[in-house]
């Protein structure tokens, strides 16, 4: 698996980088705790990852209400391998709503439960969530800049964040993190500054919540247990007929090259020289062939902009 720098953090992190969003739940919702992936399925995950040569788990505390790192933390003592850990920092462990945000007092706090639970002393990549507009931003940053001068971090990021925030920032974070694929580029401005600043940049949901698969059709019903089936309200604007419409282009492109479209829609994005890495969350290992693939893939400048032209 080849490796890139993330900005200037001084880590080297495969192109390819583990979510783990759905390992014990569905991210950070607390309707969801307990649900998503198994134990067993998340360690046969991890097992297919690190064999790929996937050397970054992507986390929340909150993920799976502490599942996610929990069992993050039990496959490490398992095999022993060292992955670069990365977690973050926002939403409520317990999902108690009162609980959430990035006070100083709290992300000192929230800290302490990640490397319990993960079993380090040190996580290499420590995130903001989402940013919180009931806490100075100045308050934050000074509460993770000392988590870096305590051992407790190596790095600092950011994700779901617009441009006016990381121009807040002023540098003070490696890299950002926010959904970005063919079908969601609102944040190419961020990128843009990103790329301005010597910032990093992994992308998550690469496939939109599974629109860039072909797995939803027009006048179909979604497959059992897919997002638009379990949280479809963050992709509800995606059913309309320009977005099948430009799909069907996708998979009629991706037909040409022999590859599938989900290989297509992430070889989009390894081909842009901006882009650390991408997270793919996978369901099973098996998912994780399109990522591999992609890799080997390779698109010309003209190519990855004659497929972005294919989109709304």
């Amino acid at each position: 698996m080849i490796t890139r720098p993330l900005g200037a953090s001084g880590l080297e992190v495969s192109r390819l980088i583990l979510g783990c969003g759905n390992f014990g739940g569905i991210g950070s919702a607390p309707r969801f705790f307990g649900q998503g992936e198994s134990e067993e399925e998340a360690h046969r995950l991890m097992d297919a990852a690190w064999e790929l040569g996937i050397n970054v788990f992507d986390t929340a505390d909150a993920y799976g209400g502490g599942r996610s790192e929990t069992w993050i933390g039990r496959w490490r003592k398992r095999t022993g391998n060292d992955v670069v850990l990365s977690t973050k920092v926002f939403h409520s462990v317990e999902g108690d709503p009162s609980d959430h945000g990035l006070s100083r007092e709290r992300i000192l706090r929230q800290i302490d439960g990640s490397l319990r639970r993960l079993g380090v002393e040190q996580v290499d990549m420590y995130l903001i969530h989402e940013p919180d507009p009931e806490t100075p931003l100045e308050e934050t940053l000074d509460a993770l800049d000392d988590l870096v001068q305590a051992g407790k971090v190596r790095a600092i990021g950011a994700s779901n964040v617009d441009r006016r925030w990381l121009e807040q920032a002023a540098g003070r974070v490696q890299w950002v993190q926010n959904s970005y694929s063919l079908l969601d580029r609102e944040s190419e401005d961020v990128l843009a500054l990103c790329t301005e600043q010597g910032l990093g940049f992994t992308p998550f949901s690469p496939l939109a919540g599974g629109w860039l698969t072909g797995k939803y059709r027009r006048g179909r019903p979604p497959p059992p247990d897919s997002r638009m089936t379990t949280r479809p309200e963050p992709y509800l604007h995606l059913d309309n007929e320009a977005v099948y419409s430009s799909l069907d282009q996708l998979a009629a492109a991706a037909s040409e090259r022999g590859v599938d479209m989900p290989t297509l829609a992430l070889a989009w994005l390894f081909a842009d020289v901006r882009i650390a890495a991408v997270v793919l969350g996978p369901r099973r290992p098996e998912h994780l062939e399109p990522g591999r693939a992609a890799l080997d893939l390779g698109l010309t400048p003209s190519q990855r902009d004659e497929l972005a032209s294919l989109f709304p």
